[in-house]
Formats: structure tokens, C-alpha cells, sequence
């Protein structure tokens, strides 16, 4: 076998080019779905902490009030740190989880994957290399997931030197 032979790409069937993309299609539905999750989580958590710090603000004036006395005072004084502690619990849990950084990964990786897909629907066929562009995707998402579990972690691998060298 000559080289030239070795580096030819075999010719690419219109199967071989429907698969990569019914994987691309699959790969960016899974991403506009995670990001629509992220999105509804990220910005529900935002809200619940603007209402609670709202009503801890109201409660806690209340307590202090002249005019409120017996039980009801002995109920906002219990209500405020409980509701103060919540805020902390929903910041907690809305920071460890990452929403608003993992929406916007997801909206960018869906549409990084969407930009390959329409290049590859409108490559012909036969200039296709069916191979290569699995690996292609392969590494896109691999990156992303990399990047996802760096900043959520701190861990995962370097997401942009092991995909430059492979």
C-alpha cells in the first residue's frame, strides 16, 4: 500500500451521513433539553431568593413592632431565622449546582453541535468522511463535558489541551 492509499477516505454512503446526523440531532436535543432544565432551575432558584429575602426583610420588621405581642410575636421570632435559614439552603443548593453557568454551556454546545450538523447536511455525501465526523462529535461533547465537571468539581481533565491533541 502506497501512503496515499493509507491517508484516502473511504467514500461515504448517504447512510453513513444520515447516521452522523441522526447522532448530531440526538446529541443537540439532549442539550436544548438540559438547558431548558437549567434555565426553569436556575431562574426559579433566583426567584425564590428575592422572595424570601423579601419576606425574612417584612418579617423581621414585623417582629421588632410595638403592636405585635403574645404568640404572634413568638412566631415571627421563629419564622425569621427559619426563613433566613432557607435563603441560605435554596443559595446553597442554586450555587452547588451551577444552573446559570450550566444553561449557558448547553445553549453554546447545542449550537456549536448545530453549526457542525449543518455543515455536515450540506456536505455531499461523497466528500463526507463519516469517521472523522463521529470523532469530531465525539470530541465536542467530551470537551463539554469536561468543562461542565471542571467548573462544577474542579476536576475532569483539561477539556482544550486533550482535545487539540487528539
Amino acid at each position: 500500500m502506497t501512503p496515499s492509499e493509507t491517508t484516502a477516505t473511504a467514500p461515504v454512503r448517504p447512510e453513513s451521513q444520515k447516521l452522523v446526523l441522526d447522532r448530531y440531532d440526538e446529541r443537540i436535543t439532549y442539550y436544548w433539553k438540559a438547558s431548558q432544565y437549567n434555565k426553569r432551575s436556575y431562574k426559579g432558584t433566583r426567584y425564590l431568593l428575592i422572595a424570601l429575602g423579601a419576606v425574612v426583610t417584612l418579617i423581621s420588621s414585623l417582629a421588632s413592632a410595638s403592636f405585635i405581642k403574645g404568640g404572634l410575636a413568638v412566631a415571627f421570632a421563629v419564622l425569621t431565622p427559619t426563613l433566613a435559614a432557607g435563603m441560605a439552603i435554596v443559595s446553597g443548593v442554586s450555587q452547588a449546582f451551577q444552573w446559570g453557568a450550566a444553561w449557558s454551556d448547553m445553549v453554546i454546545a447545542a449550537t456549536r453541535l448545530e453549526r457542525e450538523r449543518d455543515r455536515i447536511a450540506v456536505t455531499p455525501p461523497e466528500q463526507l468522511d463519516a469517521v472523522k465526523e463521529m470523532a469530531l462529535l465525539d470530541d465536542l461533547v467530551l470537551a463539554e463535558t469536561q468543562g461542565f465537571f471542571q467548573r462544577l468539581f474542579g476536576s475532569g481533565g483539561s477539556a482544550k489541551s486533550e482535545a487539540t491533541t487528539a
